[in-house]
């Protein structure tokens, strides 16, 4: 009996501890900054012994930065038992966690998927609460605050870019944001703004899958950009208007994807910064190098600066949105 009550409690404070971190409020710091590390295609498994030599990589780039909060932007671990080294992670570091799931979390499975997005939520540290009322596992926003107020100054809106396509064999390929998801994001982005005094807050997005607007952009002779496009862009054949929605609602300046491992590119593309991850895991020929993007917001601006740090602790791609990618006057 004396181990089921001390079983009971270590769950009973295990469980408070978790809910604790949940409640964590993400603030500016006093000089009006907040700081993201954008992880993506860790593709960690430990059953088939791979990427675990990444660890001490991803430590380095965190200890270095010294975020506020890290994202990963999909394919991260397979099966469930690889996030372990995740938490250990980020337990020892004390800094909190969002997950966007990709295409080879849990593949073309719903139902594990969901299963997997719930598992997600309950790690320490971890942020996830996924919005039940749109499609998919991972879709939240997280609110970034004024240090010295109540009021959110800034949107992180967290997505489920989806898998597979759902209408083979006729439409072939990756997945597309579902409409359900579109409506959520344009139900959440006027609230938001309605709160707001109907001035749309700062917000950016991450999530898995680039939309096909990746590709228009770095088409697009006119557009500015920063960083390298070594392979085509894996997005879907089917445009559902997630990138429409954000012109719109006018609240989303930013969009960090993932997914493909030798993009890193950032393009400015109707006033929003259309940007990849560095894929953190170790690629052929290290080209690119394993890294992280790093994403620093301002207090009440429309502006973030961005770098991508490498695990050699290299600083490259530095820019800042949108004053690197206005056109000068000859």
């Amino acid at each position: 009996m004396k181990k089921v009550f001390y079983s009971i409690i270590a769950l009973f404070i295990l469980s408070a501890s978790v809910q604790a971190q949940k409640n964590i409020r993400l603030k500016f710091n006093k000089d009006g900054e907040f700081k993201i590390i954008q992880f993506t295609d860790t593709h960690v498994n430990i059953s088939k012994n791979e990427n675990l030599d990444i660890f001490p990589y991803l430590q380095k780039i965190i200890e270095t930065e010294k975020p506020d909060l890290v994202i990963f932007t999909g394919d991260v671990a397979n099966p469930e038992k690889a996030y372990q080294p995740f938490v250990d992670l980020f337990q020892k570091e004390k800094i909190p966690w969002a997950v966007a799931l990709g295409n080879h979390d849990e593949g073309r499975d719903s139902l594990l998927r969901e299963k997997l997005a719930r598992f997600i939520e309950n790690l320490p540290w971890c942020l996830n609460k996924n919005d039940a009322v749109s499609s998919g596992g991972t879709n939240f926003i997280l609110s970034v605050y004024s240090e010295k107020s109540e009021k959110p100054e800034a949107l992180l809106y967290c997505m489920d870019s989806n898998s597979y396509s759902t209408l083979e064999p006729a439409v072939k390929g990756y997945g597309w944001f579902k409409f359900s998801q579109i409506e959520w994001y344009r139900q959440k982005s006027r609230e938001y703004t309605h709160k707001n005094g109907g001035k749309p807050l700062p917000a950016l997005a991450f999530f898995h899958i680039p939309f096909p607007e990746y590709n228009l952009a770095w088409n697009d002779s006119t557009a500015m950009r920063v960083g390298e496009k070594r392979e085509r862009v894996s997005c879907p054949d089917i445009n559902s208007g997630m990138f429409a929605a954000m012109l719109q609602c006018g609240d989303v300046m930013g969009t960090f994807a993932g997914h493909d491992h030798y993009n890193d590119y950032i393009v400015d593309y109707h006033n929003i910064a259309l940007a990849y991850g560095r894929a953190s895991k170790l690629v052929r020929q290290e080209n690119p190098m394993l890294g992280g993007r790093v994403i620093v917001l301002k207090e009440g601006e429309r502006k973030f600066d961005t770098w991508i740090r490498e695990k050699d602790g290299k600083k490259v791609q530095v820019c800042s949105f949108p004053d690197s990618f206005v056109v000068k006057a000859p």
